[in-house]
């Protein structure tokens, strides 16, 4: 295929900028995957550990406090609370930065797309920052790594447990339940679920509900305890052997991480598996309704490379559908706004500059009236991906209004509209466009009438 660097950056990535050129070749977008690793300073759980360990030691004091001590601890735990809160939205921050400075932006894009794939959602401030912890050591180091890998990084992480329930669930037959019979500790089946249905083989895949609790059986053990580096608590597993896609794991005793592992190796290279995540991926980064040639090659990459997902990357990177489909997706609130920002020249640094009340202002409260208040997704399925989920009355009036209101701003001065119309969207603006932005009068108002139109805001 003629690999076009716009089209790429535009559809593959977040967008062009005055900043940088637009990727030359699929090599050069490419690389952008590795730039989208761990950065120096990742959310680890260990240091969600220690904030988790000090609210509780904090919440322990003042229930035992009395008079003014009580009122200090409770003005303390507040303070904490409040730096809790700064942390969470500097982490959206930085997650926006990295994606306006991701030089071609595929690599933020993907990690976009498998942490949505594996979806969980914020909730509180101590699941957010959990949240943020499964991106950055789930998702982000295996990028190019086998799909495998990232599942079982995924599904054994903390806040996945947590968020479905996993770490409350005990084998009707484990060593605590049996000791404990007064207690109601029944198995949860929604990992199990979501590991089946949206992570592995997808909703038409060839799997039945025993398939789903015999999983559920085996995944018994696997938990989370604040106070504890602890993933598998052998007194909550069922015992003996499960029969999962007709293959037996575990047998001798509990079930162990190693019998976890090779369920999900097998879920990861089933064949109902290649072809739920080529769809998903053409979906995402192509069409709404994909082309079936597309989605059987990225099947048949997956299949033959076991899973490798830098090669399915670069297969989607090389695909002549990526640029006969173009403007076929609407873009979501978060690319929205990455492109917006790069398309005024910011680069990772100058986002991270902005004073935390003007991003939270400017950049992560607008994403709530667009419809994706982010880190809550609505369920374990992720942010919709059909156009018609995101063209709604409420969530383009925010978009217009963002774009009148906010560049000014954002910047100290406003780019030349006709200008601006090059640094985004390059040889691709439309005639129309093209006829409408010299005429605008002034250049809040052109700026605006390119970012609300629908040359921008589908890719």
């Amino acid at each position: 295929m003629t690999f076009d660097p716009q089209i790429a950056a535009i559809r593959l990535g977040y967008g062009l900028s005055p900043l940088t050129a637009p990727p030359a070749t699929a090599g050069d977008l490419l690389d952008s995957v590795r730039l989208a690793g761990m950065d120096q300073d990742p959310m680890r759980m260990r240091r969600v550990r220690r904030v988790q360990d000090r609210l509780v030691k904090l919440n322990a004091r003042m229930k035992n406090a009395q008079g003014a001590e009580k009122a200090d601890t409770r003005d303390r735990k507040r303070a904490y609370q409040r730096k809790i809160r700064d942390l969470e939205r500097q982490l959206v921050q930085r997650r926006i930065a990295r994606a306006v400075g991701d030089p071609a932006g595929f690599g933020e894009r993907l990690v976009q797309f498998w942490s949505d794939h594996f979806t969980v959602s914020g909730g509180g401030l101590q699941q957010m920052l959990m949240a943020a912890s499964l991106v950055d050591e789930a998702i982000r180091p295996h990028l190019s790594g086998r799909f495998a890998d990232m599942m079982f990084a995924a599904e054994t992480h903390p806040r996945m447990l947590t968020y479905l329930d996993q770490a409350r669930s005990f084998g009707p037959n484990s060593t605590i339940a049996r000791r404990q019979q007064n207690r109601e500790l029944g198995l949860n089946e929604n990992l199990a679920r979501e590991m089946i249905e949206l992570h592995s083989l997808g909703v038409a895949g060839d799997y039945t509900q025993t398939d789903v609790r015999q999983l559920a059986k085996l995944l018994t053990g696997l938990t989370y305890n604040a106070r504890k580096d602890q993933s598998f608590r052998p007194g909550m597993a069922e015992p003996g052997a499960e029969t999962v896609l007709g293959r037996s794991y575990g047998g001798d005793g509990p079930a162990r991480l190693a019998d976890i592992r090779a369920v999900i190796d097998d879920l990861a290279g089933h064949e109902d598996t290649a072809s739920h995540l080529a769809r998903k991926l053409a979906v995402h980064f192509v069409s709404d309704d994909p082309p079936a040639g597309l989605i059987g090659r990225l099947a048949a990459v997956y299949r033959e490379t076991d899973g490798d997902l830098g090669m399915l990357s670069a297969a989607l990177a090389e695909a002549p559908e990526v640029a006969a489909h173009f403007r076929a997706k609407m873009r979501q609130p978060f690319d929205f706004l990455v492109a917006a920002l790069r398309g005024l020249g910011f680069d990772r640094d100058a986002v991270m500059a902005l004073p935390l009340r003007e991003a939270h202002a400017r950049l992560i409260n607008p994403l709530k009236g667009m419809g994706q208040d982010w880190g809550r997704p609505r369920g374990p399925d992720g942010w919709p991906e059909a156009a018609e989920s995101w063209v709604t009355p409420q969530g383009l009036a925010t978009r217009i209004d963002w774009a009148m209101r906010h560049p000014a701003k954002l910047v100290a001065t406003l780019p030349d509209p006709r200008s601006f119309l090059i640094s985004t969207l390059g040889d691709t603006a439309s005639d129309a466009l093209r006829w409408a932005v010299p005429k605008a009068e002034s250049a809040r108002e052109g700026l605006a009438i390119i970012l609300a139109s629908s040359d921008f805001n589908r890719r």
